[in-house]
């Protein structure tokens, strides 16, 4: 993976955003659309790629239809044509759902802001020490033109590269895919890495995984709304619940990661550790050039 200068290139039918390197700071909000942060401190920032629950959420609406067509045409009326495009649209990601819940979770990667470097883990007990500053970041969004009209669909890409240089071709990189739509979604979702990174923990979202009390959960705020007498949150509330499946993607997001993996090797343990404030490693000046520079072009474009 080759490194580029941030800026944006649009074509025809897409965009495609260059955020990093330099991790320059994009002008949007850290917001963990996807519940990506696992673990939050003021050593390190665990991000998780394992998203089931916005897998759910795409799913069930699919699910719907099928289902209120059944319930309209009638089971008996129901031709080859309805079963293809079920199996394709609801029996075969719901295969690869039970796959996917019957797996482990993957480790998260590991963002240490006193070393200012990023511990990325693989299955078969290696793990990459990857220098912040090299860490690359593009969002992608692709535009698709069809008889219902235009949709777009983007993603976040986060890429390290292996640090040992004799490493084979295909072993020299590795990347993060988040699902979050491109755009200023996907950049907001990397300011939580970039800004805990640059700034610290409290630039960034808390963890919104684990137990939660039941006045936070979905029916639990709903029931709460409800008393209070907001209607209009109810009706919000219900929206989710009933036509994207939330509470189902809030039970199995629980059941998978509550509490979410760690990373148990001694040596990553020890690297995970804080270092006295004299020991931090600091920004490179090139980063702190790149970043003043930025802050100044985001300053003037407010006043403008």
């Amino acid at each position: 993976m080759t490194s580029a200068t941030p800026g944006s290139r649009e074509g025809l039918l897409s965009q495609e955003h260059y955020l990093a390197p330099p991790a320059i700071p994009t002008r949007q909000t850290p917001k963990d659309v996807l519940n990506t942060i696992w673990h939050k401190n003021e050593v390190f920032l665990d991000i998780g790629s394992y998203s089931i629950g916005s897998f759910v959420m795409v799913l069930w609406p699919v699910l719907l239809i099928f289902l209120w067509l059944t319930q309209t045409m009638g089971f008996d009326a129901l031709d080859a044509a309805y079963w293809y495009g079920f199996m394709c649209f609801c029996g075969f990601p719901i295969l690869i759902l039970i796959y996917m819940l019957s797996r482990p979770v993957p480790l998260p990667v590991r963002f240490n802001r006193q070393r200012r470097e990023v511990c990325v883990p693989f299955k078969d007990g290696r793990y990459w020490i990857v220098p912040w500053e090299q860490v690359t970041a593009q969002a992608v969004a692709m535009d698709s033109v069809g008889q219902h009209g235009k949709t777009t669909q983007g993603l976040l890409i986060v890429g390290f590269r292996n640090p040992d240089p004799d490493a084979p071709e295909k072993e020299r990189d590795f990347s993060l895919g988040f699902n979050c739509g491109g755009g200023e979604t996907a950049m907001s979702l990397w300011e939580c890495m970039r800004s805990y990174m640059e700034k610290g923990p409290d630039a960034i979202p808390d963890s919104r995984l684990g137990r939660k009390p039941y006045a936070e959960t979905q029916i639990g705020s709903i029931v709460t709304s409800l008393f209070k007498g907001d209607i209009l949150d109810v009706l919000h509330g219900l929206f989710f619940v009933i036509f994207l499946g939330t509470y189902w993607a809030e039970k199995l997001q629980n059941w998978k990661l509550a509490p979410p993996p760690d990373l148990t090797d001694p040596a990553i343990v020890e690297w995970s550790k804080p270092l006295p404030p004299e020991h931090w490693a600091k920004r490179s000046p090139e980063l702190e050039e790149a970043i003043a520079k930025r802050e100044a072009e985001l300053a003037m474009q407010t006043v403008q």
